[in-house]
C-alpha cells in the first residue's frame, strides 16, 4: 500500500496516525561472538579449523558443521555455526552445555513440538514494510484501525497472517513451558526456559489468545500488530532468538545421541586427555584406538609408515578434544578431558606463493604460534603431523629434537608429534616425559596389510623402496630406459 497515491487516502492516514514500516535488514542473531556472554571461548585459528574440517571438507566429504546441522531454522543454524567457531575453554560452560544436550535426549517429544517451523514466516512479517498503527489511545487507535481495514483490504490481510504466525509461535511455546513446569531444569537450558517465561508472562503477551486468531475482530488483530511490531518488537525479537539458540542445542543433541557418542568426562587440575574406543566422525567403518596422556606421558611420539594411519588418529583425537570443548559428544566408548585455552594443528601445512612463504618457513611459523601460546602460560593442546618435511634430514632431526625438548618441559600442555625420524627415540633422556606409540604394516602377504592399530613403542619399518615396487613404478623405468 502505497502513501500518497490518492490524495483523500493520504489526508485519512496523515490524520489517523498510520505510519508505514520501515524495510529492515534481514533479522540477525546479537549474541554472535560468543553465544554466553560469561564464557571463554577455545582459541582455534584458521589452520586448524581447516586441519580439523569444521566448515570446509576435503573432496566430496561433508564438514563437521554440515555433518551436524540438523537444525530446523536458518536462525538456528547460524547459532549452531557461531557456537563451533567458538567452542567453549571453561569447565563450567561445557558442563552447562552437556547437561541441556541429555535432558534434551530425555526429553525429545517435548522439544519436538516447538513451532521452529513459523520463525522463519515471523522474521518476514517483522521485517515486511506494513504499515501499522501508532497511538494506542482507544479512539485514535480505533480510527486508525477504521482507516487501514477501508483503504485496502489486502494490505490487512497480509498483516493479519503475521499477526496469526506470531501467535502462533507464542502459543506453541506457552504449552512448551507446560510441559516442562515440573521437571528439573538445569545447564544451559534453565536460563533459557527463564527467559521465555518472563517475557509471555508480560501483559503484552497474556492477551494472545490461546487458540487459533480468526481475522474477523480487526480491532483485536491489529492490537497484536501494533503490540507485536512496535512496542514488544524486542521481546518478539528475543522470543525468535531463544528459539533459535534451543533449535542449536537441540542439533548438538540430535549429533550426540544419533551417532551414539559417549558425553565426555570432565577432569579438574592439570591437563589430561583419555580416550578408549576412540574414531573419527568423518571416517565411515573407522577403527577405534585408545589415547592416554596426563602430566608425566605430556608428549605423544608417534611413528610408522605412510599410510598406516597416524594423520587419521592424530585428527581424531584434536576432533574429539575439540567437539568435547563444545559440549556435546564424542565419537568413543569412553572420554575425558581437562578443558584447555587453545587447541592447535599443524597438519595439512602449505606453501604460499603470493606471500614469498616457502614450505619449511610455513611449518616453522606454524610451531611459532604454537609456541606463542605456551610462552603465554596457556593450556594448550597440539597436534603436529611430521613437521619440517620441508627441509633435509639433518636439519629436521636437529630442529625436531630441539623441539621436543623444549615441549616436554612446559607443564600443564599436552602435545602429539609423529615423524619418520625414529632416531629421535635415541635423542630422549631416561625420564622425559614422552609416550611412544607407532602404526605397522604386516609385511607377511604377497601385499601390505594395514590393520590401523596403536601400538607401543616406535616402529623401526621402512616401506619406501617396497611401495614403489608394488606399484610399479621401478618396473616402468626401467621399460623405458631398455626401449
Amino acid at each position: 500500500m502505497k502513501i500518497g497515491y490518492l490524495p483523500s487516502i493520504s489526508a485519512l492516514l496523515k490524520k489517523s496516525s498510520i505510519r508505514q514500516g520501515q524495510t529492515t535488514s534481514r533479522y540477525t542473531i546479537k549474541a554472535v561472538k560468543a553465544h554466553k556472554p560469561q564464557s571463554r571461548p577455545l582459541m582455534l585459528d584458521a589452520q586448524t579449523k581447516k586441519d580439523l574440517e569444521i566448515f570446509a571438507s576435503e573432496g566430496d566429504s561433508q564438514s563437521l558443521f554440515e555433518l551436524y546441522n540438523s537444525t530446523r531454522t536458518q536462525g538456528g543454524g547460524q547459532i549452531l555455526r557461531q557456537r563451533m567457531d567458538f567452542p567453549f575453554a571453561d569447565a563450567r560452560s561445557i558442563l552447562a552445555a552437556q547437561q541441556a544436550i541429555r535432558f534434551i535426549a530425555t526429553h525429545e517429544n517435548i522439544f519436538a513440538k516447538i513451532g521452529f517451523w513459523i520463525t522463519g514466516r515471523v522474521e518476514r512479517y517483522q521485517r515486511d514494510p506494513l504499515m501499522f498503527i501508532v497511538p494506542r489511545g482507544i479512539w485514535s487507535f480505533a480510527i486508525g484501525a477504521l482507516t487501514m481495514k477501508l483503504v485496502d483490504n489486502r494490505h490487512y490481510i497480509r498483516i493479519f497472517r503475521g499477526v496469526q504466525l506470531t501467535c502462533l509461535l507464542v502459543q506453541s511455546l506457552r504449552k512448551f513451558l507446560q510441559q516442562v513446569a515440573d521437571l528439573e531444569i538445569s545447564g544451559e537450558l534453565a536460563p533459557l526456559i527463564e527467559e521465555i517465561s518472563l517475557i509471555l508472562n508480560n501483559p503484552e503477551f497474556t492477551v494472545v489468545p490461546k487458540k487459533e486468531l480468526h481475522g474477523k475482530n480487526f480491532f483485536r488483530v491489529l492490537r497484536l500488530d501494533q503490540s507485536f511490531r512496535i512496542y514488544s518488537k524486542e521481546s518478539v525479537q528475543r522470543l525468535l532468538h531463544v528459539t533459535y539458540e534451543l533449535d542449536a542445542l537441540l542439533a548438538l543433541a540430535n549429533a550426540t545421541y544419533v551417532n551414539r557418542y559417549v558425553i565426555p568426562n570432565i577432569i579438574d587440575g592439570q591437563t589430561q586427555l583419555a580416550a578408549r574406543g576412540l574414531t573419527h566422525p568423518l571416517l565411515p567403518n573407522a577403527i577405534p584406538n585408545d589415547i592416554s596422556l596426563d602430566q608425566e606421558s605430556r608428549l605423544l611420539f608417534l611413528t610408522g609408515p605412510n599410510m598406516a594411519g597416524k594423520t587419521t588418529y592424530l585428527k581424531a583425537i584434536a576432533t574429539a578434544t575439540y567437539l568435547a570443548h563444545l559440549g556435546m559428544g564424542v565419537p568413543a566408548r569412553e572420554f575425558s578431558f581437562t578443558p584447555v585455552e587453545s587447541l592447535f594443528s599443524s597438519i595439512s601445512i602449505t606453501d604460499n606463493l603470493h606471500s614469498g612463504t616457502s614450505y619449511f618457513l610455513a611449518e616453522v611459523l606454524r610451531i611459532k604460534a604454537i609456541a606463542e601460546a605456551v610462552a603465554g602460560h596457556q593450556k594448550v593442546i597440539a597436534v603436529m603431523d611430521e613437521p619440517f618435511k620441508g627441509t633435509n634430514v639433518k636439519d629436521a632431526l636437529e630442529a625436531s629434537s630441539a623441539i621436543i625438548r623444549r615441549l616436554v618441559s612446559k607443564p600443564d600442555c599436552l602435545f602429539l608429534f609423529s615423524s619418520h625420524l625414529i632416531e629421535l627415540e635415541d635423542e630422549f633422556e631416561t625420564g622425559m616425559k614422552i609416550k611412544k606409540a607407532y602404526f605397522e604394516a604386516d609385511e607377511s602377504a604377497g601385499t601390505l596389510h594395514f590393520d590401523y592399530q596403536v601400538h607401543a613403542g616406535v616402529s623401526s619399518q621402512r616401506l619406501g623402496m617396497r611401495v614403489l615396487s608394488e606399484q610399479g613404478v621401478l618396473r616402468l623405468l626401467d621399460r623405458q630406459l631398455m626401449s
